[in-house]
C-alpha cells in the first residue's frame, strides 16, 4: 500500500515507459531531445522522482502526444498544479490534499466500482444525507465548514450529468438502507433519489440483503477507479477515518476486482435491489 503520491508517479512513469516506446524512442533519444540527462528520464519513468508542469508538457510534446483527455489525465496523475476541471481549488481552505487528490482522479475515472457498507455513496448522496453525514463524521466542525463540505459533496456528483457521464457500479449493504442517517425525513428523501439515480442508464445500484450472510466486502468500503485512454491504470482506494490509502499492485487490483464481482454476483439484481429500496424508502 502507499499512499497518492507515490501511486501517482509510479503510474505516471509507467504510463510515460510505453508512450516512449510506442513513439519508438529511446530514454537517451528522448532526453537529448529535451536537453536533458538520461537520468532525468529514467527517474521520471521509475517513480523515483516526481516531474514539473512545465517538464510533463515539454515530454509529451516530444512524445508527440496531442490527445488533450490523455495529457490532463497524466497531468492530474503528475499533481500538475490546474490539471482537470479543477472547480475543486476553491475549497484549497476546507478539504484536505488526500480529499483534493481523490476528486481530481475521480474527475477523470471512466468507471467507479464502489462498496459501501455503512453510508450512501458521496455520488448519489442528497444534500440533507450529505449534512448529516458530515456532521456524524466530523464532529465539531463549524457551520461554515459543513456547508463547503457539503458544496463540493454535491459538486462531484456533477460527473453524473457530463456528457459523457461517469459510470457508477455500486453494491450496497443492507445496513446502508436500514441506518437512519439524519432522521427518518432525510432518509425517506434520500432513498428516494437513490431510487431515481439508479435508474439512469450509467448508474447500477445493488444491494447485498441481510439474507446473503457473510461475505468478502465485511471488511470495509472500498472504491476502484479505471480510467480511459491509459493501459491497466486501476486504483484501488481504502478510505479510513483520517486518510485514504490507496493500492497499486496487479495482485491487488486482482483481488478487490475478482471481490466486487463475486458481490454483485450474490447481491440483488439492480431489478430487485430497486424493489428493495423504493419498498424501505415508502416504509420510512
Amino acid at each position: 500500500m502507499r499512499h497518492i503520491p507515490a501511486v501517482r508517479r509510479r503510474r505516471l512513469g509507467d504510463e510515460l515507459r510505453r508512450l516512449r516506446r510506442s513513439a519508438g524512442l529511446t530514454s537517451g533519444e528522448t532526453a537529448r531531445l529535451l536537453g536533458w540527462h538520461q537520468s532525468k528520464v529514467s527517474r521520471i519513468e521509475t517513480g523515483v522522482s516526481g516531474v514539473k508542469d512545465t517538464d510533463l508538457a515539454g515530454l509529451l510534446d516530444a512524445l508527440r502526444i496531442a490527445d488533450p483527455r490523455l495529457r490532463t489525465l497524466l497531468g492530474a496523475l503528475a499533481g500538475v498544479p490546474g490539471t482537470g476541471p479543477g472547480w475543486w481549488k476553491a475549497y484549497d481552505g476546507v478539504i484536505p490534499p488526500g480529499y483534493r487528490d481523490f476528486i481530481s482522479l475521480e474527475s477523470q475515472a471512466r468507471v467507479v466500482r464502489t462498496l459501501e457498507t455503512s453510508v450512501v455513496p458521496g455520488l448519489l448522496q442528497t444534500p440533507g444525507y450529505a449534512r448529516a453525514v458530515t456532521q456524524a463524521a466530523l464532529e465539531g466542525l463549524p457551520a461554515a465548514t459543513v456547508d463547503s463540505l457539503v458544496e463540493v459533496r454535491l459538486a462531484r456528483q456533477e460527473a453524473l450529468r457530463a456528457p459523457s457521464p461517469l459510470e457508477l457500479n455500486a453494491v450496497l449493504d443492507e445496513a446502508v438502507l436500514l441506518r437512519e442517517v439524519g432522521g427518518r425525513g432525510v432518509m425517506r428523501e434520500q432513498l428516494r433519489r437513490l431510487v431515481e439515480l439508479a435508474r439512469l442508464p450509467h448508474v447500477c445500484v445493488q444491494v447485498l440483503p441481510f439474507a446473503a450472510g457473510g461475505y468478502v466486502g465485511l471488511t470495509g468500503p472500498f472504491v476502484i477507479f479505471s480510467f480511459p485512454g491509459i493501459t491497466d491504470l486501476d486504483l484501488v482506494v481504502l478510505d479510513h477515518l483520517t486518510n485514504s490509502l490507496y493500492l497499486e499492485r496487479k495482485e491487488e487490483l486482482e483481488a478487490y476486482g475478482a471481490a466486487f464481482r463475486t458481490m454483485q454476483a450474490r447481491a440483488l439484481s439492480p431489478e430487485d435491489s430497486l424493489d428493495l429500496i423504493a419498498g424501505i424508502g415508502d416504509g420510512a
